[in-house]
């Protein structure tokens, strides 16, 4: 097998629900997103870095995941990656062509697995920094429940060109795409759906202003503040108004691929879990709502893509 193309980073995700857009005051007032673009039923949200947007909200039938925005570096690469998917075997839903959305650039997409779609992104707008104290500079990461976490890590590993970088027992693979410990986790779950998406402050002094900053607008975590150990990143969860999990982090692990070495994490080791010993384990409320609502995502799509084996 050829050398794999290797996916470059992580942009954000578009998220899809009932009335959606109508909880984008609480982005805008008390997560620190900004609006970036609106249109009917959807609501682009930017951080303070260049990225066009991280946080989509787009108005739906059902609870889930529109898609997960990846970058590639250039053309050439997104034409490699493309050509790599249908060498493999993913279900390809068209040729690289130039997006007509407000973002813009070139690219592509393809669905996992689960059904989940994925768009891959290049030449996109982009937006002048605007560095804001104790706001979300990028999405970190996105966890991903899955009903058959092993095919659907071998499809981003394989396809994707991720990298295993631990394992919490043998419930969850975290995966990288850069020298960011992980963009993506994947947790065994009964059916797909999405875990959380986690937010980047751009110190650890940002992420306990933003926990109080929720806080003082009453809004407190139903997880954390903590340390996780895979990743080596501090945590606070929140449920936002649709039933999402979002998570404030910081101080992420990185990466280095010439030393690095996959671990298995115990799950049964509490300073394992939460290096801090500050938030003790998920509870039962915590799990059921990080195991989300079943997101059939998009078989529809299936049956018409290219390149499915």
């Amino acid at each position: 097998m050829s050398e794999t193309i290797r996916t470059e980073a992580l942009r954000g995700i578009m998220m899809r629900g009932p009335g959606l857009t109508q909880t984008l005051p609480f982005y805008e007032d008390m997560w620190g997103l900004k609006l970036a673009h609106a249109e009917e039923g959807t609501a682009l949200l930017r951080g303070t870095g260049e990225e066009a947007f991280l946080y989509g909200l787009k108005d739906g039938p059902v609870f889930g995941i529109e898609y997960i925005h990846f970058a590639m570096p250039d053309r050439a690469s997104m034409d490699a990656l493309h050509a790599q998917c249908l060498a493999r075997g993913a279900p390809v839903l068209g040729t690289p062509s130039a997006f007509d959305d407000w973002a813009g650039g070139y690219g592509f997409e393809v669905l996992d697995p689960d059904n989940r779609r994925l768009r891959f992104r290049c030449d996109a707008r982009t937006l002048d920094e605007k560095p804001e104290w104790a706001k979300p500079r990028k999405v970190s990461h996105v966890v991903l429940n899955a009903p058959d976490m092993e095919a659907t890590q071998a499809f981003y590993e394989e396809v994707l060109g991720f990298r295993v970088s631990d394992y919490s027992a043998d419930q969850m693979v975290f995966l990288r795409c850069n020298t960011d410990h992980h963009a993506i986790a994947l947790v065994r779950g009964n059916y797909a759906s999405v875990n959380h998406v986690a937010f980047e402050m751009p110190s650890l002094d940002e992420f306990m202003r933003g926990i109080g900053r929720m806080k003082q607008k009453g809004h407190v975590p139903t997880w954390g503040p903590g340390r996780h150990g895979p990743g080596d990143n501090p945590f606070a969860y929140f449920v936002s108004p649709s039933g999402f999990v979002i998570e404030f982090t910081s101080e992420v692990q990185q990466i280095d691929e010439a030393t690095h070495e996959a671990q298995v994490w115990p799950r049964d080791d509490p300073e394992k879990m939460d290096q801090w010993m500050t938030a003790g384990p998920p509870t039962p409320a915590q799990r059921a709502v990080m195991q989300g609502r079943p997101d059939p995502g998009f078989p529809e799509l299936r049956a018409k893509a290219k390149g499915a084996a």
